[in-house]
Parts: structure tokens; sequence; C-alpha cells
């Protein structure tokens, strides 16, 4: 297997990584993303739609609400372009793992975590040694079937 040196750019993985533990983490994070798919798209070339870049600032935005609201300490984003799918994946400090509730249309709030599920073509959470991380990745292209979160069938 070659090393990522020997790879040409397009292979090789992209990566961001942020920590957030200010009292606004979550309109950082999302400016992050923002700021992170634009320099993927004008420095690397890789095409990023304007569904993606939408789907990915929601998806953050939820999951850096969550472990702010809900983990004491600090969390910590990692953005990776991969497969032509940007995976986001937030660590925080609290072990438990967050459970989707059912559809309630009546209910008001928590209906983050099924948004994010149903926007994604990958989702999946994981206790760590410390805390938990939750892993999301959003397809970066549009699918021109009409799939818009570009799920395999």
């Amino acid at each position: 297997m070659p090393e990522n040196d020997d790879l040409p750019l397009a292979s090789r993985p992209i990566l961001s990584a942020l920590a957030f533990a200010g009292s606004e983490p979550v309109a950082e994070a999302r400016d992050a993303a923002r700021g992170f798919l634009s320099e993927v798209q004008a420095v690397h070339g890789v095409p990023v739609s304007d569904r993606a870049m939408g789907m990915v600032q929601l998806v953050v935005s939820e999951l850096v609400t969550n472990a702010h609201k809900y983990a004491p300490g600090p969390c910590l984003l990692d953005l990776e372009i991969s497969d032509g799918a940007v995976e986001v994946s937030v660590w925080d400090t609290d072990p438990t793992l967050p459970v989707a509730q059912s559809p309630d249309p009546g209910r008001v709030g928590q209906h983050g975590l099924e948004i994010v599920i149903g926007v994604c073509c990958s989702f999946e959470m994981r206790r760590e040694p410390v805390g938990k991380r939750i892993m999301a990745a959003i397809v970066l292209a549009d699918d021109p079937g009409g799939n818009p979160a570009g799920r395999l069938m």
C-alpha cells in the first residue's frame, strides 16, 4: 500500500480538526465547516454542491449543539474529505449515547438527531475511553438520480 505522500492529491484525505470550549461553539463550528468546504473547493478543486454545503453546516450545528448542551467540557470537531463525502466527527466528554426519538410532529424540539440521521449517507455513534464520538457522512456532489442524501439504494 502506498504511503500518503505517494498518493495523487485527489486520493489523499483532506482533514480539519478543531476544539471548542467557548460560549459560542455552534456558530464557530458552523463557520469552520463552511470555511473548510470553501477551501476544499478553492484549493483542492473538489466539487461541493450547495446542498452539501448547507447539510454539512446543519449536521455540524446539530452535533456541536448537542455536545455543548449535554456534555461538560470541550468538544472536538473533525472534518475529513474522503471518497466523495465529508465525514463529520464530534467528540465530547459524556459517554451517554443519544437516542433518536420516535417521530412526533407535536413535539417541540429534540428533532436534531432525527434530522442528522435523515440527511446523511452514513451515521455512527460509539463510546470512547473518555466520552463518545458521533460520526456522520454527507455526500459532496448532488446525485443526478435525485437522491438528496446520496444514500446507496
